[in-house]
C-alpha cells in the first residue's frame, strides 16, 4: 500500500512539474536554480543549469525519484533510537555486522568520503 501512495505522489508531482515546465518555463528554472543554491550545486562553474535544469520531471528523474523513495521504505534508522546493526563489507570482501567495531565503552565513530 505505502508503495502504491508513493507512486501516486511521485507520478502526480513530476506531471505537475512538468505541465508547469512547458507552460512557465522561466519561472521553472528560476524555481530549478533556487533549488540548486540550497544543494550548492550552483557552485561548481561546470555544471550549469543546462546541464541538469531540464532532467527534472523526465522519466529518468521519474524513477530516480521513485527508486528513492521506495528505498526510504526500508530504513531502520530514526533519531534518537539506537542506530541498526546494519552488515557492512570490509575492504578485503569480508561480511560483517557494523557493531562488530565496537570496542568496549568507546564511541564508534563513522567516516564518509568520496574518492572522485
Amino acid at each position: 500500500l505505502q508503495k502504491i501512495l508513493i507512486l501516486l505522489h511521485v507520478t502526480l508531482s513530476v506531471v505537475v512539474g512538468k505541465t508547469l515546465m512547458v507552460l512557465f518555463p522561466n519561472a521553472m528554472k528560476r524555481y530549478i536554480l533556487k533549488l540548486g543554491e540550497k544543494s550548492r550545486m550552483n557552485e561548481n562553474p561546470k555544471f550549469s543549469y543546462e546541464n541538469w535544469g531540464p532532467t527534472f520531471f523526465s522519466f529518468k528523474y521519474w524513477l530516480f525519484v521513485l527508486k528513492v523513495k521506495w528505498k526510504r521504505l526500508e530504513d531502520e534508522a530514526f533519531e534518537g533510537h539506537p542506530a541498526p546493526n546494519t552488515p557492512v563489507v570490509t575492504l578485503s570482501g569480508e561480511v560483517c555486522h557494523l557493531l562488530d567495531f565496537m570496542e568496549d565503552n568507546r564511541p564508534l565513530i563513522l567516516n564518509f568520503g568520496s574518492c572522485t
